[in-house]
């Protein structure tokens, strides 16, 4: 692959007709939004085609997603291996198609977190390209409705639980499917008849003064729909000799509308949340976030989207933050650390959720659940295919169910295994319903272990 560029290939034009195209980054690779480089459709257009050219030569991302098959497809079968010659909406198409799982950057070796001349990041590419398309032709209902989780929980506890009622009701799921593009057969979280926060208020959890070692953030669907995950990882926090404080005020993290390009939203929703959250950063607080996806955001995206005075407390803020179980494996070994569990669940299936693998924090979360006597461990590296709001949308959930289908198997697999485990809740939810098994979050197993009737099985007293 060297070959197909010199060292002084950045100095030309990417996309002159004719001339074959640099791989080497230049002006037209920007992932920052602070940059007015950023916006400007040529250089973009510039940069779809140096990406694709790198792609078309590399294809080792063939398995993720159907972005790259799909690109590769055009090249190969259409265009005669010439990118430059997709149209406008073949490249919406493969845009359209990414999911950001994000495994293509864990994978691929152009990356700017490896310091290679490619400076290559695809997922951040497609999110420009997104970006880019939203400015020019704005969002649709869906997209509002999908990309603000607080405001969907809002209106659905607005109406005393009729919400949850009717998204089981066919008629009003078709109906849904017509006017909003929500596919009728796509499982939908139920909503909490109270909110997590509302919970932590009543029972004197939020964290009124600085200071606590560790503060929780909860996460959309633990605030909104799963408020039990927050409990069971409060019940972990305390046997291990850490009482995380909550916070009031905690928003969504920002990556359901980020993910249909909607950076006011994400800026928005991220501001608050650094309100919110700094005093207790500023104070020596570590930040825990429950969804892997939403501690990605934090950690990876928000210094590289926010500008200004937000950019630079968001840096602070990814220094903070931290994987529950990756916090609990880094006091494994403090006299406070409580192997001590009175129930166990047995052999466990693992799935390992794509954006906790693309923090490269490893797999604490399963490490953990090793410490339990009669624990063995089948790990499944496959994506699920929930992926956001991917699952959801009426166009893209059947190629959801196709694309989590090796992890579905994968799954099954795991014959002796009664229980499943999983850190995403959407992964949870996407294995529920297509491979018939609920996942249920290492911290609600952890809490369950803790418990005489936490799990049927005999249970071992102590860890070995």
């Amino acid at each position: 692959m060297a070959e197909r560029y010199s060292v002084g290939d950045h100095d030309r034009p990417h996309t002159t007709p004719g001339e074959r195209i640099s791989y080497l980054a230049g002006k037209s690779t920007v992932y920052d939004p602070a940059d007015p480089r950023y916006w400007d459709e040529a250089l973009l257009k510039e940069e779809v085609e140096r990406a694709f050219e790198i792609c078309h030569g590399c294809r080792m991302c063939f398995k993720y997603c159907d972005a790259f098959p799909g690109l590769f497809a055009l090249l190969d079968e259409t265009h005669h291996g010439d990118v430059r010659a997709l149209s406008k909406a073949e490249r919406d198409g493969v845009m359209d198609d990414c999911f950001q799982c994000k495994l293509c950057e864990v994978q691929c070796p152009y990356t700017p977190r490896e310091g290679h001349a490619f400076a290559l990041d695809f997922p951040r590419l497609v999110h420009r390209y997104q970006a880019q398309r939203r400015r020019r032709e704005g969002g649709t209902l869906r997209d509002q409705l999908l990309g603000d989780p607080d405001l969907s929980a809002k209106l659905a506890r607005a109406s005393f639980g009729l919400a949850n009622t009717m998204n089981r009701v066919a008629i009003h799921r078709w109906f849904m499917e017509k006017t909003l593009g929500i596919h009728r057969e796509a499982h939908l979280p139920d909503f909490a008849s109270a909110t997590f926060e509302a919970w932590a208020e009543k029972s004197g959890r939020i964290q009124a003064r600085p200071g606590a070692e560790a503060v929780l953030f909860q996460t959309c669907i633990v605030q909104n729909n799963e408020p039990q995950l927050g409990k069971d990882t409060l019940e972990v926090l305390e046997k291990n000799g850490c009482r995380a404080g909550c916070v009031k005020g905690l928003q969504c993290c920002g990556m359901p509308a980020w993910e249909h390009g909607d950076l006011d939203s994400l800026r928005k929703q991220a501001h608050a949340n650094l309100d919110a959250l700094m005093p207790h950063v500023e104070a020596g607080s570590l930040v825990l976030a429950i969804n892997p996806t939403c501690a990605m955001m934090l950690r990876q995206e928000y210094p590289e989207l926010l500008e200004g005075e937000d950019r630079e407390r968001a840096k602070k803020l990814a220094a903070a933050v931290r994987d529950p179980a990756e916090f609990l494996w880094s006091i494994r070994n403090e006299p406070r650390a409580n192997w001590s569990f009175e129930s166990s669940p047995g052999p466990i299936a693992y799935h390992a959720p794509c954006h906790l693998r693309a923090q490269r924090v490893g797999f604490k979360g399963r490490d953990l659940l090793k410490k339990i006597p009669g624990v063995s461990i089948v790990s499944v590296m496959e994506c699920c295919g929930h992926d956001g709001t991917y699952a959801m949308r009426a166009e893209t959930y059947e190629a959801s169910r196709r694309v989590g289908q090796k992890a579905f198997t994968g799954m099954q697999a795991a014959a002796e295994a009664e229980v499943w485990a999983t850190e995403c809740p959407l992964a949870g939810m996407q294995f529920e319903q297509h491979a018939g098994r609920r996942a249920l979050h290492p911290m609600t197993i952890l809490a369950r272990a803790y418990r005489k009737d936490g799990f049927p099985n005999p249970a071992a007293r102590e860890a070995p």
